[in-house]
């Protein structure tokens, strides 16, 4: 099995589309991480990344209840949190009537 990690500099004079640019450019996209001071750029910057897994202002935090996962090659579904246990679930929906039943079929 192959395992790529990839971590990148970003120098102040790129764009901001370059950036992205350059991390969406991989088959892969476990996470990202964008360090700034502006919070609003850093959250329009996370929700064009092509990651599963973001952080702002720090890296590889990972609360047991916030879902972990991947894009593109880097897996499928979520671990941690409330998507995880989706993932072994299956819905069912119920309606019972608590008034006079009525069955068509009697």
């Amino acid at each position: 099995q192959k395992r790529v990690i990839r971590y990148e500099a970003v120098v102040s004079t790129q764009s901001t589309g370059e950036v992205i640019q350059r991390a969406n450019d991989t088959e892969f996209g476990l996470a990202a991480a964008v360090c700034t001071q502006n919070l609003s750029r850093a959250y329009r910057v996370i929700s064009k990344l092509e990651a599963g897994s973001c952080n702002i202002n720090t890296y590889n935090a990972y609360p047991e209840y916030i879902p972990f996962g991947g894009y593109k090659n880097s897996g499928m579904g979520r671990e941690l949190g409330e998507e995880c246990l989706n993932y072994y679930s299956q819905t069912k929906s119920v309606y019972v009537e608590t008034g006079d039943p009525w069955c068509p079929f009697e």
